[in-house]
């Protein structure tokens, strides 16, 4: 490890900085579509009408078979050429990211619709039936006392999904986007110090997830009082 020394990180920390940037905004996007999208599969999923229902489950089931990894890359070509055929010109914002944060949302709401649709079934029907009682409709219902409850009941579930989430983000090294990992990577392999600065990243992972979970155990511990 001769060379890996402060002056050395000083020197690398512009360029793992905007590496963590760049896995951090995609960790947020990720997390927020998947959750949207995956709020709108859970209601389907428990809809009566077997045309919501039945797509709902054949989209979560088909996303919880195949690898992520093989996601991303399908979505690195696959976003230009559709936004070429709906627009008419091409993409000209980051291809990379943008594939990866489309591919993260549609992947990770198949796991959170799973998520939301257990919290909705954990809240009692006398929920229900003292909003229906009042007066509201099935959608204000849904909206102004079902989910919240259940999102609660969820959060840390959410948290836990979102942890896995950051720790699976470096699977964007494999189509060229610089997230942490690569920039560790990418700058251990230039000052040929390579083993250093992946013990380095896994030392990172490790400190931000382990103090995430610590977190969320802290959380579900507020939530049972």
């Amino acid at each position: 490890m001769d060379g890996f020394n402060w002056v050395e990180l000083s020197a690398a920390m512009p360029g793992l900085s905007a590496g963590l940037l760049n896995t951090l905004r995609l960790l947020v996007m990720a997390v927020a579509g998947g959750i949207a999208i995956g709020t709108v599969l859970a209601l389907a999923r428990l809809s009566p009408f077997k045309w919501l229902s039945v797509p709902a489950k054949l989209y979560v089931n088909y996303f919880r078979s195949v690898p992520l990894l093989l996601v991303l890359i399908w979505f690195y070509y696959a976003v230009p050429m559709m936004y070429s055929w709906v627009t008419g010109s091409y993409l000209t914002i980051d291809t990379a990211f943008t594939s990866c944060v489309v591919a993260f949302m549609l992947f990770e709401a198949a796991y959170f619709s799973e998520v939301v649709r257990a919290g909705i079934q954990s809240i009692s029907k006398g929920q229900t039936n003292a909003a229906y009682a009042l007066g509201m409709t099935y959608g204000q219902t849904m909206r102004l006392v079902i989910l919240p409850l259940a999102f609660r009941k969820m959060l840390p579930l959410i948290l836990q999904q979102s942890i896995i989430l950051f720790q699976d983000t470096t699977l964007v090294a494999a189509i060229g986007l610089t997230d942490f990992f690569r920039a560790a990577y990418v700058r251990g392999d230039l000052m040929n110090l390579l083993t250093p600065y992946i013990i380095l990243a896994g030392a990172v992972y490790f400190v931000i997830s382990a103090v995430a979970m610590f977190g969320v155990k802290q959380l579900q511990k507020r939530l049972r009082v």
